[in-house]
């Protein structure tokens, strides 16, 4: 992991809609993962797209029974 690759992204959740930074690595480059809400637990998806020259594109989040 490359702390300059490291970007702090404001999101909100989508359950209870609390605000909280995600952690994003660009050095990974595209990734789905999950994530779970720090204030209502609720598992989220997450689809973080970067560019081939590792600029974050967009995070896009789910809730676990969305298809993203």
């Amino acid at each position: 992991m490359h702390e300059e690759q490291l970007d702090r992204h404001p999101v909100r959740c989508p359950y209870c809609d609390a605000p909280f930074e995600l952690l994003v690595d660009r050095s990974e480059g595209n990734q789905e993962t999950w994530e779970d809400c720090p204030r209502c637990c609720a598992p989220i998806q997450l689809r973080i797209e970067v560019s081939p020259d590792g600029a974050l594109e967009s995070v896009t989040l789910g809730r676990d029974d969305d298809v993203l």
